[in-house]
């Protein structure tokens, strides 16, 4: 059956493929974007000349925006079927290095985007008394690396609004996933796309060499992995894809798509389900 879908962040990456993905199959696409009549005009024109696809321009970081943008969604088609935020910025560097104002920066997008957009689903959904949420995290959804700090911490509360929300929603038929995206070559990891990264330049130099160093053996190795398994981009696409067209019901809270985690991913999930079990059997005897 064919749905209402609103996925945001539609310019590259991820949620471009994922537009185009879910329209071939059948689904009707929201494709919201910042700047369509601007920076991002072109692959705003490219993506409405696909059939099942419409775009509609919505800046995350701004409460109107995103208001008026789902308030126009839901004014055309009556409801909203399905939610995948996929839209967010990433960063590097010491996390001493990195002025609050970045912080922020990077907060607003990653964390608070997915509140804004938690906040203008939800009445319909529930009158609806169905839809799905699918939020794009991090392949290190229970851990953290140096010199990307804030950035995980961003993506640790999308984790956490998630697996909370599983729980106050589900009493009204909606369901939250969460997809452990792991290290792709989109825009985002490229440098095609900007990021929030440390600014405080006399910070960093402070650290030395030795930091510089670390820091550099880290992306060589993430992006040395990322080669070697020949990591596409459109297997996110296609997981979400297979998540939409999931029975209701049947649908995981978490959804690893890491090929370079060699199934570690799932054992972290399994085991930190297993022990929040017997935690909240300690606190309920």
């Amino acid at each position: 059956m064919s749905k209402i879908i609103f996925i945001t962040g539609t310019s590259t990456g991820f949620g471009k493929l994922t537009a185009i993905t879910l329209a071939k199959a059948g689904h009707s696409v929201i494709a919201g974007m910042r700047n369509t009549t601007g920076s991002n005009a072109a692959v705003a024109r490219e993506l409405s000349a696909i059939d099942n696809i419409e775009v509609v321009d919505i800046d995350l970081t701004d409460d109107a925006s995103v208001s008026a943008a789902f308030a126009r969604i839901l004014a055309k088609y009556g409801h909203i079927d399905v939610l995948v935020n996929n839209a967010a910025v990433a960063g590097f560097g010491l996390l001493e290095g990195y002025s609050l104002d970045q912080v922020r920066k990077m907060f607003d997008v990653n964390f608070y985007g997915v509140l804004r957009t938690y906040q203008a689903v939800l009445p319909g959904m529930r009158k609806e008394r169905n839809g799905l949420i699918i939020n794009i995290t991090t392949g290190a959804s229970g851990h953290t690396l140096p010199f990307m700090i804030p950035y995980f911490a961003s993506k640790f509360g999308v984790e956490s609004i998630t697996e909370g929300m599983q729980d106050e929603l589900s009493a009204f038929g909606i369901e939250n996933v969460s997809i452990q995206s792991g290290v792709y070559p989109t825009e985002m990891n490229s440098g095609a796309k900007a990021g929030v990264h440390a600014d405080k330049t006399g910070i960093v130099a402070e650290y030395g060499e030795e930091s510089t160093q670390k820091f550099n053996a880290l992306g060589a190795a993430l992006f040395g992995k990322m080669a070697a398994f020949k990591m596409n981009p459109q297997t996110i696409a296609d997981g979400i894809l297979e998540l939409v067209n999931m029975k209701k019901g049947s649908r995981p809270l978490r959804f690893p798509l890491d090929a370079i985690a060699q199934g570690t991913d799932k054992e972290f999930i399994d085991v930190r389900a297993a022990i929040k079990a017997k935690w909240l059997a300690a606190y309920n005897n």
